[in-house]
């Protein structure tokens, strides 16, 4: 194998020229790609950031969007509770329409008596008021009894029975007076 004899002059050239692409590489490495490899792996932590920002913004929106339906639904059964009670003061209203339901469950002479109002506390109902009513029933049966206090409370959803006092008789064990306590609440108008 000849290997060609290379003088000192270009011996001299060779190592310049080598040192010089070293020196190229080193400039290239250093001043064009590390820049280049940061500004990439910035992009690439800021792209992951976005991505987790989309995927909780996507998260948010779903939320938002099952409260505004919760909202909706919840506008719609306000407003039917409140065209549930007719137009007047409760006290015109409410006796009459329990007597007429008892009656029409077969416990006859039903009064209802205004115990107390309360009004709410809370600030988001200002507008309604807590009504406390005795309900005396002078004759009624146990089974008739149960049954038209299960449908009171299934048909009228703003009234709640919240006490019951039966008082035994013994002349007559079928039919017992009977007083019951019930709240109602009512939309201010």
């Amino acid at each position: 194998m000849n290997l060609p004899k290379f003088s000192k002059d270009e011996i001299k050239k060779l190592s310049l020229s080598v040192m010089g692409f070293v020196f190229l590489l080193y400039v290239y490495s250093t001043f064009f790609l590390g820049p280049l490899q940061k500004a990439r792996a910035n992009a690439l932590a800021e792209i992951e950031g976005r991505q987790t920002k989309i995927s909780s913004s996507k998260s948010e929106v779903a939320k938002a969007s099952t409260l505004e339906r919760q909202a909706k639904d919840a506008m719609a059964r306000f407003a039917a509770l409140k065209a549930l009670a007719p137009e007047g003061a409760a006290i015109a209203w409410f006796p009459p329409k329990i007597k007429t339901f008892f009656g029409s469950q077969g416990i006859d002479r039903a009064v209802a008596r205004l115990e107390s109002t309360n009004n709410f506390k809370q600030s988001e109902l200002t507008d309604w008021s807590r009504y406390n009513w005795i309900i005396e029933l002078p004759q009624a049966d146990f089974v008739t009894l149960g049954k038209s206090i299960a449908e009171l409370e299934n048909t009228q959803p703003l009234v709640s029975i919240t006490r019951l006092s039966i008082h035994t008789q013994s002349e007559h064990a079928q039919y017992q007076p009977v007083t019951v306590g019930a709240t109602t609440v009512i939309g201010k108008r």
